[in-house]
């Protein structure tokens, strides 16, 4: 009569070991605070810096330049000149009356077309060079020649070919941009591994295969570096170009407002330039860093 009492005490002794609970580990994750916090540090250590450098600056152009009988307006004074142009860059009141943004989108116009044409032939003509031992040794001390010319030494001969500004401008870009291109092109193609090589040769890439799939993915990273210095020397070129040629674009605007005497707008362009070039060179550097996938340089 008592077995089935035994065996019930037995069976609760058992159910303890036999159905102990199991723990699982779960990663904890961090909050969302926690990320915007650490975005916010990251941002403010690389923006914070360069302002405060920035304002330190301004201050020293302020006193320095706020002294009685100082050639340069104070930046107080060019705010105060340039006021009208800064809140309303997209007046035009015809002819060269107008207003920076058109200035700007001229000067920017000319230089997407003349650094087109240089990227297009300076990486034919690099991986021409680069590829070939005779086309090296034919075209590069032409090359080496050519780039030792100044921008500006090239307009005379360029208004006396095409006889009007807009293609002469292009051709001072054209000219002053495609040198770093076709040399950073052919030294990426020269560094190009024997290994890469070898592989193209055992799956018998046809030539132009070769280039694609083997070339310019390898030679990248030099190619966009000679990009970077062709798009900054670009710009340089269009504005000295501009003050010679005339017409709407943003080194005319300057060379008209010291002909003017009006210093306050020449440092608020020279502002502009100096952003619009800085932007310039960190689009490049984005497209870079896209292709190569971070193996440009930044």
């Amino acid at each position: 009569m008592s077995m089935p009492a035994i065996k019930t005490d037995a069976t609760a002794a058992l159910l303890p070991a036999t159905a102990a609970p199991v723990v699982t580990m779960t990663p904890k994750r961090a909050p969302r605070s926690e990320k915007f916090v650490k975005m916010a540090t990251e941002t403010a250590a690389r923006v914070v810096p360069p302002l405060i450098v920035l304002a330190l600056l301004m201050l020293f152009w302020e006193l320095v330049c706020r002294r009685a009988g100082s050639a340069l307006p104070p930046p107080s004074r060019v705010f105060k000149d340039t006021r009208e142009l800064i809140f309303d860059p997209f007046f035009d009141r015809g002819g060269i009356d107008k207003g920076l943004f058109w200035h700007l989108s001229a000067s920017l116009q000319r230089v997407a077309f003349g650094f087109s044409l240089a990227a297009v032939a300076g990486v034919a003509l690099g991986t021409l060079v680069g590829q070939s031992v005779w086309a090296m040794r034919g075209l590069d001390p032409i090359f080496q020649v050519l780039r030792t010319i100044p921008p500006l030494a090239w307009l005379p001969l360029s208004l006396a070919a095409f006889r009007d500004g807009q293609p002469s401008a292009i051709f001072v870009i054209f000219i002053t941009s495609v040198w770093p291109i076709i040399i950073n092109t052919a030294v990426g193609i020269r560094n190009i591994p024997q290994d890469y090589r070898n592989v193209a040769a055992v799956v018998q890439l046809n030539p132009l295969e070769f280039f694609g799939k083997i070339m310019i993915p390898a030679a990248a990273p030099y190619i966009f570096t000679g990009l970077r210095i062709g798009i900054g020397l670009s710009w340089l070129a269009i504005v000295a170009a501009e003050m010679l040629i005339g017409g709407v674009g943003i080194g005319f605007f300057i060379w008209d407002a010291w002909n003017s005497s009006h210093i306050s707008e020449i440092v608020l362009a020279l502002f502009y330039v100096g952003i619009i070039g800085f932007v310039l060179d960190r689009v490049i550097a984005g497209l870079a860093k896209f292709v190569t996938r971070g193996t440009a340089l930044n």
